[in-house]
């Protein structure tokens, strides 16, 4: 492909619904939030501690993760615990750290979404 050329994606191609999913895995944070849910329920307030955010990042964030499907909430009395709604989740992200691990820094230095500088690029 050339460097001008884009690829363009309907809303219809069968590849959209897996965009979509690491889009929405592509944030840190919601990352760290996934990573604490795969060891049990937690409550906002416990994952606003553990990462040292706002409550209402944290929030913002479960918003997103629970719209997609991959957070759900329980209620109990007056407070919300969240978890993982699916378990394939963590398969996939299993997945993901074996395929950094075997990849090495490739991926971190990948110009176009690594944690390259200005410079690098």
């Amino acid at each position: 492909m050339n460097e001008g050329t884009r690829v363009t994606t309907r809303c219809s191609d069968d590849l959209t619904p897996a965009a979509a999913l690491f889009r929405g895995l592509a944030d840190p944070t919601r990352l760290a939030i996934l990573r604490r849910l795969a060891d049990g329920e937690l409550r906002v307030v416990d994952l606003t501690g553990e990462l040292g955010l706002a409550q209402s990042t944290v929030s913002a964030h479960l918003a997103c993760l629970r719209d997609c499907g991959l957070v759900a909430g329980r209620p109990e009395g007056r407070q919300m615990f969240y978890a993982l709604a699916r378990p394939e989740l963590l398969d996939l992200l299993r997945a993901a750290e074996q395929l950094l691990a075997a990849t090495g820094e490739a991926v971190a230095l990948c110009p176009a979404y690594g944690c390259a500088t200005e410079d690098d690029r």
